[in-house]
């Protein structure tokens, strides 16, 4: 047995020790739990932003608004080669459209944008597309997803864009087939200026950037002559998720703000 003085001093030090630990660990629980709801306030107040909205939000396709490169397959998909599962909650539709061994879906962040869009959540914004999808058949497989994959139950996302945001006209620019070609600043773009007559500082841009940096380009190339402004681009390397699509319109937002005039400028379009 310890004598008295030793026994007292050990169980002293046990004491001390235990007492740190615990210390410590509340303090890394704690700290842990505050970075978590910091990282969650800063998603919500993404998430809750109330605008300016892009008059025109641009989505690339491949690796963007959905998970698979076009050019790597080789069946343009048809009825019989779609996916049904739950909506977001917003019921059961297309999710998934196959293509030979590949499934085509959309991103998280691309069925989350466009169903807030369905239901109005952006006024005065309209959506398109800018891809440059490799062969005629990687375009052709495209298109024919965007008329499978829903949106809602019902509602595909061609029904969404083409349908109700330009009355039916087709202003998508995919492939890079002439007049379009690999350099969407140089081709995609200025067409899409043209026909939608949006302005580009009224833009907002998302691409995967994976082939080359074409939100750099349309950055550099694309600009309005009396702001100097181009359009809001956000990278999606890992595809277009919700951090990313909060992250546009608050990029968006804040560029809008610092134009001068704000809510007051009006210039010819």
């Amino acid at each position: 047995m310890f004598p008295p003085s030793l026994w007292t001093r050990s169980c002293f030090l046990l004491a001390v020790a235990s007492a740190f630990r615990s210390s410590s660990l509340i303090h890394r629980s704690s700290s842990l739990t505050s970075s978590r709801s910091v990282g969650r306030n800063n998603l919500a107040h993404l998430k809750m932003s109330k605008g300016p909205f892009p008059e025109l939000v641009v989505f690339d396709l491949d690796a963007c608004l959905w998970d698979q490169e076009m050019y790597t397959l080789s069946k343009i998909p048809d009825e019989s080669d779609v996916v049904k599962g739950d909506l977001n909650g917003r019921g059961e539709g297309v999710v998934g459209v196959v293509s030979g061994r590949s499934r085509i879906s959309l991103h998280g962040g691309s069925l989350s944008a466009l169903q807030s869009h369905h239901e109005g959540k952006y006024p005065g914004m309209k959506v398109c597309f800018a891809s440059s999808a490799d062969t005629p058949l990687a375009e052709r497989i495209g298109r024919a997803t965007l008329k499978l994959l829903e949106v809602v139950p019902g509602t595909t996302v061609w029904d969404l864009v083409v349908g109700r945001d330009w009355d039916g006209e087709d202003v998508n620019q995919i492939g890079r087939q002439p007049p379009l070609s690999s350099n969407k600043s140089a081709t995609h773009f200025p067409i899409i200026r043209e026909l939608t007559r949006v302005r580009y500082d009224r833009m907002l841009f998302f691409d995967d950037c994976q082939w080359g940096d074409h939100c750099g380009q349309v950055e550099r190339a694309c600009k309005e002559r009396e702001t100097g402004r181009s359009p809001v681009t956000i990278r999606t390397p890992f595809g277009l998720g919700v951090d990313e699509w909060a992250a546009g319109l608050e990029k968006y937002s804040k560029q809008f703000q610092a134009l001068d005039g704000a809510d007051n400028y009006n210039i010819k379009k």
